[in-house]
C-alpha cells in the first residue's frame, strides 16, 4: 500500500494517465482513422502526451484548487 500523504500525487498522475489516454485516443482517431496499426500509434502518443501531462497536473492542480476556493463560497 502507498501511504496517505502521496495520495494527491498518486491522483494527478492516474486523472492525468486516463485523461490522455483519451484525448490522444481521439487525436490520433482523427488524424489517422482506424486503420492497421492504430492501437500501436495511439500508444506511443499516449505515452508522449502522459509524459508532459503528469507534471502538468500536479503544477496545475493546486492553482485550480485556489481559483476554485476564491470562486465558491463556503
Amino acid at each position: 500500500m502507498i501511504p496517505q500523504r502521496f495520495a494527491p500525487v498518486l491522483f494527478g498522475f492516474i486523472l492525468s494517465g486516463l485523461m490522455s489516454l483519451l484525448v490522444s485516443g481521439i487525436s490520433t482517431l482523427h488524424a489517422r482513422g482506424w486503420s492497421a496499426g492504430f492501437v500501436s500509434v495511439w500508444g506511443g502518443a499516449w505515452l508522449t502526451a502522459w509524459a508532459f501531462a503528469g507534471p502538468c497536473v500536479l503544477v496545475a492542480a493546486p492553482l485550480a484548487r485556489r481559483w476554485v476556493a476564491r470562486l465558491t463560497s463556503p
